[in-house]
């Protein structure tokens, strides 16, 4: 799926990203593709896959476009 960030805050390391369809998803700092830190900026653009986590779905295998 495709994505933009809503916020991300890197010290608690979660955020969100609005999706195409303009549903808010959750994303943790671990679901983060590539090396070293990981954290997201306000207003990039990312894909992710959709996957029901422990409080709903969430944001896994999120890659920055």
């Amino acid at each position: 799926m495709n994505g933009t960030v809503k916020w991300f805050n890197a010290e608690k390391g979660y955020g969100f990203i609005t999706g195409e369809d303009g549903s808010d998803v959750f994303v943790h700092f671990s679901a983060i593709q590539g090396d070293g830190f990981k954290s997201l900026e306000e207003g990039q653009a990312v894909t992710y896959d959709l996957v029901e986590g422990n409080r709903g779905m969430q944001a896994a295998n999120v890659e920055k476009c």
